[in-house]
């Protein structure tokens, strides 16, 4: 008769309990080992990896929401994984390559800069792995199709509420986000090419860029702003213009701290809770808002198609709407501000 010691068979118990708990959901999942999707026994059609920007931004996490959405509907396995900061290219690089050699179905990126993302992508593509870019653009021909805001348009929008918001006339201040990002890139020239349309408006900086976080963007603004501040303590500036969440939530601080919230004209970009509440205290005078849960919900269906060999939408616009405090509240608005997160 054999004999079992109770506590080794406990110990054996539990650490099978600690592999089925982690078996799902994994970055190292290929093709080959694809978990069941939903909580059932059905496995998925294919393993899709979502790399995003960065992963602290509330903008990344309703695009993740979508791609979740997407993943229940289309019966695919979403892996989910991206730089902690928007500055890490080469993390990101790193991660378009390990799943490569990983052999996942399809890569739907948003690259983090327009030429050193070209490189990994069009190796992905050459390895049979076909990729969707969203969010911003890329200096490469081999990629499938995009999704994402048309980001010199809502640029545009930003710039044209301004010059409505002085009148056509006054000065303005513009921070950048960070040289390489195609998207912002676009949302600033946008902005510009908009303004110069108001002759009576003056831009007395738009060099400077806020980096990848608010703590960059909030000491890049101190020391901005400080360059035009008169004797008086007032600004020199009448608006201002900021092309993505961190920068925007970095310059508000400072605002704050120089006493001159809702007194200058104040355009950024996205939605955060903490940018609503500025526009709901009269902070903030506009924002424009994407749409990242479409975004990352129909970037993973076009996939779909595209490994289903269906047709397909080849660049989609999934939309920009400026939000004020006048129309924050209406249902559709207010669903885009304020979108599930994951």
């Amino acid at each position: 008769m054999m004999r079992f010691n109770g506590a080794a068979l406990a110990a054996g118990l539990a650490m099978l309990m600690v592999v089925g708990c982690n078996s799902g959901g994994d970055t190292n999942t290929t093709t080959d080992n694809k978990p069941a999707v939903g909580g059932t026994d059905k496995k998925p059609d294919f393993t899709i990896a979502v790399i995003p920007k960065g992963s602290t931004h509330d903008y990344w996490k309703a695009l993740h929401a979508g791609a979740n959405a997407a993943e229940k509907e289309f019966n695919v396995h979403i892996i989910f994984k991206g730089p902690l900061k928007e500055d890490d290219k080469e993390d990101q690089i790193k991660t378009v390559e390990d799943f490569t050699t990983q052999k996942v179905d399809g890569i739907v990126l948003a690259p983090l800069d327009n030429v050193a993302l070209a490189k990994p992508v069009d190796a992905a593509v050459a390895a049979k792995i076909p990729v969707v870019v969203i969010d911003s653009s890329l200096e490469s021909k081999t990629y499938s199709a995009t999704a994402m805001t048309n980001n010199y348009k809502g640029g545009q929008m930003a710039g044209d509420a301004m010059a409505k918001l002085l009148g056509g006339k006054g000065s303005v201040i513009m921070l950048r986000y960070e040289a390489g990002s195609a998207s912002t890139m676009d949302r600033e020239k946008g902005f510009l090419d908009a303004i110069a349309k108001s002759t009576g408006i003056k831009v007395l900086s738009s060099n400077q860029e806020g980096g990848a976080t608010v703590d960059s963007a909030q000491q890049k603004a101190e020391g901005l702003l400080g360059g035009f501040k008169n004797p008086d303590g007032s600004s020199q500036a009448q608006g201002i213009y900021c092309p993505n969440e961190s920068t925007t939530a970095g310059m508000l601080l400072v605002l704050d701290e120089l006493h001159w919230a809702g007194k200058v004209k104040f355009v950024g970009f996205d939605s955060s809770p903490k940018l609503l509440d500025g526009m709901t205290a009269g902070k903030i005078d506009a924002l424009v808002v994407q749409d990242p849960f479409k975004m990352g919900h129909d970037s993973v269906a076009t996939m779909v198609k595209i490994l289903k060999k269906q047709p397909f939408d080849k660049d989609e616009d999934t939309g920009a709407t400026l939000v004020t405090k006048a129309n924050m509240n209406q249902p559709e608005i207010a669903k885009l501000i304020s979108p599930p997160q994951d």
